[in-house]
């Protein structure tokens, strides 16, 4: 195999996973109540007097059940945010059929992963959020650049071979 299609290879590669991530991570966003009711139960999350993480679960179940109960309409936030994360996806479509032109969406998805982080730590402590769990939203941000990192390496490499 020629080093062109070995790069072509693994660019479609990790394109598609990182893909695969963004659809999974929005479309969680559309059933969030029964999920997190099924994850409070498998963790033992009982109630919110229960310290540390799995009393921070059953304080953000009680508040999605209750919110679901008493104002439906909210959730359609949670709908638009996936979604987002679906369009997201769907822009990877180009990158990953011919690479070289759509080097700017990559380099689009890295700001966005880059862009996590300040969103996390300014509005997480606006909105009650421990700073553990914005430690995970900014992992999210992290974990999903080194894919783009390598795919932008990786497209720059191929450009040279056309010139």
């Amino acid at each position: 195999m020629d080093r062109r299609t070995t790069l072509e290879r693994r660019i479609r590669i990790l394109l598609i996973g990182f893909t695969i991530g963004v659809v999974i991570s929005g479309a969680t966003a559309f059933p969030l109540v029964q999920e997190l009711t099924l994850f409070a139960r498998m963790i033992g999350a009982e109630s919110t007097a229960q310290s540390g993480f799995p009393g921070w679960i059953a304080r953000v179940r009680d508040a999605l059940v209750d919110t679901d109960a008493k104002y439906p309409f909210l959730a359609y936030g949670y709908d638009w945010l996936a979604f987002g994360h679906l369009v997201i996806a769907a822009a990877f479509y180009g990158p990953i059929r011919h690479p070289a032109p759509h080097l700017y969406t990559v380099q689009w998805g890295m700001f966005c992963c880059l862009a996590s982080i300040p969103l996390a730590l300014i509005c997480g402590p606006l909105r009650g959020i421990p700073f553990w769990w914005q430690m995970i939203d900014c992992s999210f941000g992290l974990i999903g650049i080194v894919p783009l990192l390598l795919v932008q390496r990786d497209i720059r490499e191929l450009e040279k071979m056309d010139t």
